[in-house]
């Protein structure tokens, strides 16, 4: 009887390392299961990076947690120490993959630039500003490059190539006057 016990539990674990696998596998595959509809299980709240409750990362924690505990069923620990074992190693892997998820977040660059990082920054006209009329300057912040329509704060005339400083913002529309 103890044998049978012993190997149920066996199994059982198994059964549960062998499901989490084929979900790692998926969610591979298919990417974010959980994260193409919106269940709103982002309970971080941070709201950027990745998610404890992700996909990929519930899935390792499944197959460890399986791992582990047919490890210590087979090693002849009880039921209750295996499931701890279980849970203690689908914890280590979890938080491992979690980590390195983390890790490869923080690495990405956004390209979005918001206009009132524009000001006060040097700019070439690109497309030349008639007296009392728009252009167009270009502007580069980090390896961005923006093109903004541009209007002479003086309304005076700015052929193309000449450098210019953005001073302020009105709408869509930055205004420039040539660098000095």
């Amino acid at each position: 009887m103890i044998l049978l016990a012993n190997t149920s539990a066996f199994v059982t674990f198994l059964a549960i390392a062998v499901f989490g696998f084929v979900f790692v596998i998926a969610s591979s595959i298919l990417g974010d299961v959980f994260d193409h509809g919106d269940f709103g299980h982002d309970a971080d709240g941070h709201g950027a990076g990745p998610s404890l409750l992700s996909s990929r990362i519930l899935s390792v924690f499944v197959t460890a947690f399986g791992s582990f505990g047919a490890i210590g069923i087979h090693a002849g620990y009880g039921v209750g120490v295996s499931t701890a074992m279980g849970f203690g190693g689908g914890a280590l892997f979890a938080g491992v993959i979690y980590a390195f998820a983390s890790f490869l977040y923080s690495q990405q660059a956004s390209s979005h630039v918001r206009t009132s990082d524009l000001v006060g920054n040097m700019a070439q006209v690109s497309v030349a500003i008639p007296k009392g009329g728009v252009g167009q300057v270009r502007c580069t912040l980090g390896d961005t490059v923006v093109e903004k329509v541009a209007r002479a704060a003086g309304n005076e005339e700015i052929p193309v190539n000449t450098l210019v400083r953005i001073g302020s913002i009105v709408g869509d529309v930055v205004l420039v006057s040539r660098a000095e």
